[in-house]
């Protein structure tokens, strides 16, 4: 099995959460870029204001990595135009794969219309772009029922609305790495809420973000069933490493 073609490479960080001025950031995600190109991993996953570069540098080294993005990063509050707005722009500069943040909010307060409005006119936008959507529920900031009835509320929105052979481009996709969580718990992918994820959102895929840190930790998510695992410490776990990364 070739692990690597599972690993999302993933750096979202802003200058002020890395805790470095805007050019050293710059320096960071294009050695990012670059470690995917290398390492031949399946995707680069970056902010959106980054997308273009990636897509240049990728085009230069004459390389088959697939660049993500995040749209409505982190909390997914803004409004479906918003959303379709900053998908636009992506695909516009060369995305591959469209991660949507969830309205779990909303969901949490049942406005369940809200989301599955997202859900639809925003994976209808990737799916005429040929793009791979994901929908990130962030499962730290659910209950075990709830993470039950998102993965499901966004199987049920695709299944209904979209043919069948769509469905292996649309994820349900776990965690932003963002959460601030307390007590010092998860705030991305555990098994139990995986194995919750995986039960209701098939046929579905289903990627796990953020807490997958050893190669050993990535194998059990691939045995489990995820296709995709997103990770800052894709390398060292391609490696056989333990990675120290927050994400």
């Amino acid at each position: 099995m070739n692990i690597k073609q599972y690993l999302d490479s993933t750096y979202l960080k802003t200058a002020i959460q890395a805790e470095l001025n805007e050019s050293q950031n710059l320096a960071v995600v294009k050695k990012f870029i670059q470690e995917a190109i290398d390492e031949k991993f399946k995707l680069i996953m970056i902010r959106p204001d980054m997308v273009s570069m990636a897509r240049n540098m990728i085009t230069d080294a004459n390389s088959n990595v697939e660049i993500g993005t995040v749209i409505d990063f982190p909390e997914g509050k803004s409004g479906v135009e918003d959303k379709l707005t900053e998908a636009n722009q992506a695909i516009q500069d060369g995305v591959d794969d469209l991660d949507f943040v969830c309205n779990y909010w909303a969901f949490k307060e049942g406005n369940v219309d809200l989301v599955k409005e997202e859900i639809l006119k925003c994976t209808q936008l990737g799916l005429e772009n040929n793009k791979v959507v994901k929908w990130i529920i962030e499962v730290a900031a659910l209950n075990e029922k709830q993470i039950v009835q998102l993965s499901a509320l966004v199987k049920n929105v695709v299944v209904s609305n979209f043919k069948e052979k769509d469905y292996a481009s649309v994820f349900v996709k776990s965690s932003t790495g963002f959460y601030k969580t307390e007590n010092e718990l998860p705030n991305g992918t555990t098994v139990s809420s995986i194995i919750l994820m995986l039960e209701n959102a098939s046929p579905l895929p289903v990627k796990a973000a953020g807490g997958v840190r050893t190669y050993q930790e990535a194998l059990e998510m691939i045995r489990l069933g995820v296709k995709r695992i997103g990770t800052s410490g894709a390398k060292a776990i391609a490696s056989g490493e333990s990675t120290q990364s927050g994400y």
